[in-house]
């Protein structure tokens, strides 16, 4: 009996060790994938702290994307490049005062510019926002202290006041109520009266609308056009002219009483000559000179110092082969010496009295140009494209001049004024040479 449970207590002991064996085996394995886990979980912990995250990663090498895609331009004439905007820049326009330059673009912002940056290494600007939306067009008031824009969602316009401050910086106001919506087609563009007087809007539709200050419609003109593709009240704020589909560009004089009331607008002449649609169109800065540029491969240059109430007609003083395209634009230098002509992303310029091709600007932006205009000293040349502002030295203008004053010599009469148009040429001659020898953006 005893020596059978002696038996039985023995397997029992043995059973039992073999038990523990087996649970000291399992037991280890299991700390030794625990050890394996855990070194896994530590390593995948430290690649991960030492990468970036997914979203970032992807902002890095859209950057990188945008970076490269950025489009590189250089020219002997490029005076500078303007780059603020994140967004494509529609729209530019130089205060009158010759003090700012004033952009906008889809970023939903309106910048302002200092002129007199233009030739420095930094060029500083103050941003208005646009809330809740975005302005494609931008235009300055007569006194310099406020621009109204056209809003691409809200389709209206808004003005901004410019508000000095006591540091002497500028800060932007928008008006409490933006004008009613009453265009039903795409904007072409818009404007202030340099007499203060009136705003013009127009749409490809063939309507124009003219505006007093406070958003009232004063007036409405059907251009009959079939379409509009430009609009733009002159210098002088007398008349408002379109061009369109028709080979034409029609002008219209909006009048005034002696007491600053509205009359009538009234069909004052038009430019005859083309053989094709007119893309565009510009004045010279005291309107006697107007240039048009067609879809007949042309641009014309006209006389338009006329008495038109007595019948007088405008005369053509040039025409001149070009290289244009639907959206072409065309500026006509204030001075009225020089044309430039945009075509797709390339710019032409020319001599306007002789019609010589002085400067051709190619792949000037990375898309088509938006706008072209000069300054209103004709030193500058700016236009846009993409999200940067090209400003060129206007040296057709300098070279036009010293022309124009070589043959005053030649015909001066008394020696002060030879010695006074001597001293001119000698000045120009010296800031073109300066424009020439500048090393190239």
């Amino acid at each position: 009996m005893e020596v059978a449970a002696l038996v039985a207590l023995t397997l029992l002991l043995g059973a039992l060790v073999i038990l523990v064996a087996v649970a000291v085996g399992r037991r280890k394995k299991e700390i030794k994938e625990e050890v394996e886990q855990t070194a896994e979980f530590t390593a995948e912990a430290s690649a991960v702290k030492g990468a970036p995250p997914k979203k970032q990663k992807q902002e890095k090498q859209r950057s990188r994307k945008d970076k490269s895609a950025q489009h590189n331009f250089s020219h002997p004439l490029l005076a500078a490049s303007l780059k603020g905007h994140s967004g494509n820049v529609t729209c530019l326009d130089f205060s009158s005062n010759g003090k700012y330059l004033a952009s906008c673009a889809d970023d939903r912002t309106v910048r302002i510019w200092s002129t007199k940056d233009f030739l420095e290494r930094e060029h500083k600007c103050l941003r208005a926002n646009v809330e809740l939306d975005h302005a494609t067009l931008v235009r300055f008031s007569p006194d310099s202290r406020a621009f109204i824009t056209w809003l691409a969602n809200g389709d209206a316009i808004r003005i901004f006041k410019m508000i000095k401050k006591d540091d002497g910086s500028l800060s932007f106001k928008a008006a409490p109520e933006d004008f009613p919506q009453k265009h039903k087609a795409t904007i072409l563009n818009i404007g202030i009266a340099e007499t203060g007087k009136f705003i013009m809007s127009a749409s490809t539709d063939t309507t124009i609308i003219i505006w007093d200050l406070k958003g009232e419609v004063l007036a409405s003109i059907n251009t009959n056009q079939i379409t509009n593709s430009y609009a733009a009240i002159s210098p002088c704020g007398r008349f408002v002219a379109s061009c369109g589909f028709t080979p034409d560009v029609k002008v219209w004089e909006v009048c005034f009483g002696k007491g600053g009331e509205f009359r009538e607008v009234v069909r004052a002449f038009d430019l005859k000559g083309h053989s094709a649609g007119v893309h565009a169109f510009a004045f010279s800065n005291d309107s006697h000179r107007m240039v048009s540029v067609s879809k007949d491969g042309t641009w014309k240059l006209w006389n338009t110092d006329v008495e038109y109430k007595k019948q007088q007609d405008p005369y053509l003083l040039k025409t001149v082969r070009c290289s244009s395209s639907d959206g072409s634009r065309v500026a006509l230098s204030p001075d009225g010496r020089v044309v430039a002509v945009s075509d797709g992303c390339n710019v032409a310029m020319y001599n306007a009295a002789t019609g010589q091709l002085e400067e051709e600007l190619q792949g000037v932006h990375s898309e088509e140009i938006t706008d072209l205009r000069f300054d209103i000293n004709s030193r500058f040349l700016v236009c846009s494209g993409d999200k940067a502002i090209r400003v060129f030295h206007n040296a057709p203008g300098y070279r036009a001049a010293i022309t124009d004053m070589q043959d005053m010599l030649k015909k001066a009469q008394n020696e002060a004024m030879k010695q006074r148009l001597q001293q001119q040429i000698s000045d120009a001659q010296s800031a073109l040479d300066t424009v020439l020898a500048a090393p190239a953006n």
